[in-house]
């Protein structure tokens, strides 16, 4: 009598397979759930993760047909329960297959090693577990004060703190007291970019040693990828830093997470399963028991609301606020100053009364930074005579007109070509750029103060940091560095350089153009700006000494908005409690929930074609049973549209927007969407359609 085990297992199915992820196999060794596998998938072997045992074979195919298990990666303790929940409830949230997440969850390195391969990286590792703590500068009454709320409270934490108040020592000392409490207990701190991983790295190395620490984010080789989740998953590593890509690294003491500047849209994954890491902190932290500590100087509107407190009859939020207003050090917030555009001649870029204080500054030996919305030279290129402007043929967007290279760049697809001699449609040589990007801002203000001198009687110099400049490795780091050695004097770039790094001797940050974001076509952008602007002046005088001069400059024609009206007294809960009245009156989130439902077709009439299919047929199937016609009242589907961006590599891009005030009617209503997708999307009337996908919580709408 043979003794094989029936298991199901996880693999990574194409998206839209109708597979959905998990399989059976047949086992002719005793396996647990959560261990890896290798099992035949077609003509390949994958790799596999042992989701269920089953007692019988599969009832819905012969037992010939289900194929053996190839072999078990040994070595590794299985992924526990917990992982596994979290993947589960990832997949079926954000309406991805169960395989794709977790084996993406996986580092790839781990599906091309054999058994003996794996042994001699395991057998490399370090399998101390010791953690030495420096102790960190004296805590201020705030920061006890926050530590102590949350030693008394189980969370999820929203940490309120200006910047520059010391949210980073609240959680390192967060991190060292669960660490010497608990022998194995771990930690996860998240941080939105890779650019801000190795300052916080060095910090957290400096004050645990370097052997409890490893990073994890895209920025790292495979090899590094596999070494640090090995060390992760098998406890050795007490602290995983990383980006949004960490919230599915396999911790099996998981203690404590930090998520710093949880208003980061990076946190939000914008291909394959479009995950928010933040929102899974939040459900992983309640899986595994551990606290979660959400922190920024600008809340997202989302948490901001879960953290209100109870009011008359509204129990308020399930999230603790915890307030740190004001700054370490006597350091002042800067003065916000307003420059009204009206009043200057027509298409200023800068201001008189900004350049003047920018050249008195400089004079003076201090730094500046001035703030654009757009990276690239100008956006666009266009002919005054004829009308024609540098489109991108595979987009519905402008190219960019790059000036160091001389080239039109496209930055959705990345066409590239070199700028025309003259007017492609009428000839005319008077090509001109129209707007302004970062390069032609440095630039701009090389003219504008080119009889400017520094105290040393050297000429003025002005650095430039964005996308473009920092494509190569250790570019950004070198830049950075002559900013804090005093090298630079303007330092112009794009939203970049407002996050999170500590330039001590920055005394004026101006916003150039700031109005964009007020009239956009995406309910979030005024959100988003408040942010920028926030972090921004957050940036200028943290050396005590220069605060009580330092200045936050906007030009705009809109100086009475209410968002600028919050901004010069630094207030974020006025500028909240505004933006949310308005959420609030149009039914959009955070008081609503939503998704988005893509598609991608040959022609724009095809993408549309299958999205209206599917609302009619979702909408006729779900009222015609009582038991789901309730559903249709719920939820809102609304007409499908072209996207702001509707053509990208010669794809068109069609979207169609789901809105609840209820997440479990959403939930539901997706899950039917589904199986109606699949059902339209085999009618013959719609092979033009590529792929579809859903959005939920989208980011940009």
């Amino acid at each position: 009598m043979s003794t094989h085990h029936w298991i199901d297992v996880a693999v990574q199915t194409p998206a839209h397979s109708q597979v959905g992820g998990l399989l059976s196999y047949r086992s002719p060794f005793v396996v647990q759930p959560g261990q890896l596998v290798r099992v035949p998938l077609g003509k390949r072997d994958v790799l596999g993760v042992v989701w269920a045992l089953r007692d019988t074979a599969p009832a819905d195919m012969p037992e010939s047909a289900v194929r053996d298990v190839l072999g078990v990666l040994e070595g590794l303790a299985p992924l526990d329960p917990a992982w596994r929940q979290l993947v589960q409830f990832s997949a079926q949230y954000y309406q991805r297959s169960l395989g794709e997440v977790a084996l993406s969850a996986l580092p790839p390195q781990l599906r091309d090693l054999s058994n003996e391969q794996l042994a001699r990286r395991l057998k490399k590792q370090n399998t101390e577990r010791t953690v030495q703590t420096t102790p960190g500068p004296a805590l201020s009454d705030e920061q006890s004060a926050v530590l102590a709320q949350m030693a008394s409270g189980s969370g999820p934490f929203l940490l309120f703190g200006s910047t520059g108040s010391g949210k980073t020592e609240v959680y390192l000392q967060a991190v060292e007291r669960m660490l010497t409490t608990a022998p194995q207990a771990q930690a996860l701190l998240m941080v939105p970019e890779i650019n801000l991983t190795p300052q916080l790295e060095e910090r957290v190395q400096a004050r645990f040693g370097a052997d409890a620490v490893v990073s994890m984010h895209s920025g790292m080789t495979p090899a590094q990828r596999l070494k640090g989740w090995l060390a992760a998953h098998a406890g050795h590593a007490r602290i995983v830093l990383g980006t949004r890509m960490a919230i599915f690294a396999s911790m099996p003491h998981l203690k404590l997470i930090v998520v710093d500047e949880e208003h980061d849209p990076s946190y939000k994954q914008q291909e394959g399963a479009r995950y928010s890491a933040r929102d899974l902190a939040v459900y992983r932290g309640r899986l595994q028991n551990a606290p979660v500590l959400l922190a920024s100087a600008t809340p997202s509107l989302e948490s901001w609301h879960l953290s209100r407190p109870a009011h008359d009859d509204d129990p308020g939020g399930r999230y603790q606020r915890l307030l740190m207003p004001s700054r370490i050090g006597t350091g002042l917030l800067p003065k916000v100053r307003r420059v009204d555009m009206n009043k200057q001649p027509r298409r200023t870029v800068l201001s008189a009364p900004l350049v003047a204080a920018l050249q008195e500054r400089v004079e003076r030996g201090e730094q500046c930074m001035l703030l654009l919305n757009r990276r690239g030279y100008a956006p666009v290129l266009h002919c005054a005579d004829c009308g024609w402007k540098s489109e991108c043929q595979h987009c519905s967007a402008f190219r960019v007109f790059h000036k160091i290279d001389r080239t039109l760049r496209c930055h959705h697809c990345g066409l590239t070509e070199r700028v025309p001699r003259a007017c492609p449609e009428c000839g005319n040589a008077d090509i001109a750029p129209i707007g302004r990007g970062t390069e032609q801002l440095e630039e701009h203000l090389g003219e504008l103060l080119a009889h400017v001198k520094r105290p040393d009687g050297a000429p003025i110099r002005i650095a430039r940091i964005d996308a473009d400049t920092t494509r190569l490795k250790g570019a950004l780091e070198s830049q950075l560095a002559s900013v804090h050695s005093g090298e630079v004097d303007i330092l112009v770039g794009t939203q970049m350089i407002a996050k999170g790094h500590d330039f001590r001797r920055i005394t004026l940050v101006a916003a150039v153009n700031p109005d964009t974001a007020l009239f956009s076509s995406d309910f979030r952008a005024p959100e988003r700006l408040f942010a920028l602007l926030m972090q921004a002046a957050g940036r200028a005088g943290r050396e005590a000494a220069q605060s009580a001069s330092s200045e936050m400059w906007v030009q705009t024609f809109h100086p009475q908005h209410a968002l600028f009206e919050a901004l010069k007294k630094h207030d974020y809960p006025a500028f909240a409690a505004s933006e949310l009245a308005e959420r609030t009156a149009a039914d959009l989130p955070p008081i609503s929930h939503q998704a988005l439902l893509r598609a991608d077709a040959r022609t724009q009439e095809a993408a549309q074609a299958l999205l209206n299919a599917a609302r009619e047929t979702l909408e006729a199937q779900l009222s015609a049973d009582p038991a789901t016609a309730d559903l249709v009242m719920q939820v809102s589907v609304y007409p499908a549209v072209p996207m702001s961006m509707q053509r990208v590599a010669d794809v068109e891009r069609a979207q169609m927007l789901l809105e609840s005030p209820s997440r479990m009617a959403l939930q539901k209503m997706l899950w039917h969407l589904h199986s109606v997708l699949h059902q339209v999307r085999s009618q013959p009337e719609h092979k033009g359609v590529i792929r579809w996908l859903v959005d939920v919580d989208p980011q940009a709408i």
